[in-house]
């Protein structure tokens, strides 16, 4: 017995000029997380650098004026830049989405978690996965040719028939692509992810507090409100703040559906644009000044990504401590 112990005791002999496996991984995975962060700030170094001119040409009427005439100049800037009409666009088109989006996440989540049975909670889980995965060109084909004219449309001209005397911002005249039609569209294509993560999150509330739930009386309605939304809350909020980052930087089929106007929206059934559509389309052909610009509009878009990131991060750290006192309670 003895000698058993004085041999797990004996301190381990290392050989001289051995590799520290441990000291070696530590640095590796510290390198990796840190060059996350180095191409960030790598990234929003250059582009901010490359756009600067234009910045220092139109100062804060770059954010907060809509006039947008681009110069053709190689040297200097000449033109106006100013990209209201472009950040309201996708502001305006992102949050329809998740206007539309998120109630329909939570109910399809609650749905496949504690309603469905086995034989359709499988398949619908993998059509679900299986929506994430299809290309945005493919949505926007399918909203430019199809689905919006043949069935968004007309609910758009009805509300702005029947809505638009008493909500200025619902009157018409309607055009076909527009701001709403874009959002409905980005609507569809952020649903899965949200509703994916959404599922996850619901699916691990803890058996015991279901069925302890059950036990006391509580209907299926009660246990949704008292024990799965509360302790999915967090995720909720994590995975609406992920849709609305693929929103925000959602491309070809807002580009597509949009309509391509840069005035300033007036009303959601109107023809807009937004920051990564602007991009996309103009950028080819665009003058040296011009493309200046187009990064500026780059920049802006990165930092209300991090914003929204941000955002995100806090309210969630927020709203999970508040969640798991009331359940340590």
């Amino acid at each position: 017995m003895n000698s058993d112990a004085n041999a797990q005791q004996k301190p381990v002999m290392r050989i001289r000029g051995s590799i520290n496996t441990d000291v070696w991984f530590q640095r590796a995975l510290a390198l990796a997380g840190a060059s996350v962060l180095i191409i960030l700030a790598a990234m929003l170094f250059s582009t901010a650098a490359d756009a600067w001119p234009v910045f220092m040409h139109s100062g804060w009427s770059f954010v907060t004026s809509s006039d947008w005439d681009p110069g053709i100049s190689r040297t200097e800037i000449t033109g106006d830049y100013g990209a209201l009409s472009f950040i309201m666009g996708t502001l305006i088109t992102s949050g329809i989405a998740l206007v539309i989006a998120v109630p329909l996440a939570i109910g399809c989540g609650l749905y496949l978690t504690n309603v469905a049975p086995p034989a359709i909670r499988r398949p619908l889980t993998y059509a679900i996965d299986l929506l994430a995965a299809v290309p945005s060109v493919v949505y926007g084909l399918w909203g430019l040719l199809f689905f919006v004219p043949v069935f968004v449309r007309p609910v758009m001209k009805f509300i702005a028939d029947s809505l638009g005397e008493v909500i200025p911002f619902l009157s018409g005249p309607v055009v076909t692509y527009n701001y709403a039609a874009a959002g409905i569209v980005l609507a569809i294509m952020v649903l899965p992810i949200i509703t994916a993560v959404t599922r996850e999150v619901m699916s691990k509330t803890p058996v015991a507090e279901i069925h302890g739930a059950y036990a006391l009386g509580s209907t299926r309605w009660e246990m949704i409100r008292d024990i799965v939304m509360p302790r999915a809350r967090p995720g909720i909020i994590g995975a609406t703040m992920l849709g609305l980052g693929r929103a925000l930087g959602e491309t070809v089929a807002v580009a597509m559906l949009i309509g391509g106007s840069q005035r300033m929206p007036t009303t959601l059934f109107m023809g807009g644009q937004s920051m990564a559509g602007i991009i996309a389309i103009t950028f080819q052909e665009a003058a040296p000044e011009n493309i200046r610009a187009l990064l500026g509009v780059g920049v802006v878009l990165f930092v209300i990504t991090v914003i929204v990131n941000i955002v995100a991060r806090l309210v969630i750290w927020l709203t999970g401590g508040r969640v798991t006192g009331d359940a340590a309670v």
